[in-house]
């Protein structure tokens, strides 16, 4: 059995992607709330992006084959729902790679700054919902091309 440092634990976390959008880690998406041992046992806590996601069990699969894989055997993932997540605990370095993935980041204002693709100004929404529902659709009316923006929440 390996006893990893927690820093370890948060850099291994760092290279497991979200499975809806792999461009980004589930730490840069801030969805890994927290890794700590328990006396023996890693505990690990995550925040769903929201109670409903589907893609929760496919996260907690990942982590624990990502841990395991690091020789991590006492393993615990604990699911938080309360404070339920918001974008605002996505990371700066999440935001960065989600534009370069071709979507978005959140806004507080509401609606993207520029077309992700082309780096325009000139965007407008097509609809409040996107292909998962953290997104809306949006197009870029200078590039014409549409693309997905990540809700502010």
């Amino acid at each position: 059995m390996t006893t990893a440092f927690v820093q370890d634990v948060w850099t291994w976390l760092a290279d497991v992607p979200d499975p809806e959008i792999p461009a980004i880690s589930l730490v840069d998406l801030g969805v890994i709330r927290d890794v700590k041992w328990q006396g023996d046992v890693l505990e690990v806590t995550v925040t769903p992006t929201y109670s409903g996601c589907p893609a929760t069990s496919i996260i907690n699969f990942e982590i624990e084959a990502a841990l395991r894989a690091r020789g991590i055997e006492n393993l615990s993932l604990k699911r938080q729902i309360a404070p339920p997540w918001t974008t605002d605990w996505m990371t700066d370095t999440g935001k960065a790679k989600l534009e370069r993935y071709g979507i978005a980041p959140p806004q507080a204002a509401g609606g993207p700054k520029r077309c992700p693709l082309c780096q325009s100004h000139q965007v407008e929404k097509i609809s409040q919902f996107g292909s998962t529902p953290c997104k809306a659709q949006w197009r870029c009316t200078d590039c014409l091309e549409p693309f997905d923006y990540f809700k502010c929440i």
